[in-house]
């Protein structure tokens, strides 16, 4: 074979295998793994994902809830929940935009294809203090229409 047949056989080489890495590419179908690491925030039961946090308003659970974060999640998640090599961010507005039975049922639960493991073991209350503590990341909540505001 001359160099001008080689150059033809390997072109067309070329042109079959990335035909067929394309007809591959069309059938493969996403793995779960490949999913965003927070969809597991949108398959929480709607009737999970509506309750709400009956510690919301007791001034000890945030930091409770601190004292628990760095006992049980911050070596995962981050001293500050910012992420790290084994599990992401809790900063973001994904998470922080969750409602309070969302973040419950997933720590109750939780994402054990992606390392977070079932938090069913602590106390019901110990796991509202966490959804506590986690939804005060994000700063104070935004006042509710009807509330009166005074100086102080």
């Amino acid at each position: 074979m001359n160099a001008k047949t080689l150059s033809i056989i390997a072109c067309m080489s070329i042109a079959i295998l990335l035909s067929a890495e394309s007809v591959l590419a069309k059938r493969h179908k996403p793995s779960p793994d490949s999913e965003s690491v927070y969809a597991a925030l949108a398959k929480v039961p709607a009737k999970d994902s509506a309750r709400s946090n009956p510690l919301e308003r007791d001034p000890e659970a945030i930091p409770a809830g601190n004292k628990l974060f760095h006992m049980h999640c911050a070596e995962c998640h981050g001293e500050m929940a910012e992420g790290g090599r084994k599990a992401p961010s809790l900063l973001v507005g994904e998470v922080q935009k969750s409602t309070p039975g969302t973040l419950f049922w997933l720590l109750t639960n939780g994402v054990v294809r992606r390392g977070m493991p079932v938090w069913s073991k602590l106390p019901e209350s110990q796991r509202w203090q966490l959804v506590r503590y986690l939804r005060s990341l994000s700063g104070p909540p935004e006042p509710m229409p009807n509330q009166v505001h005074t100086r102080q």
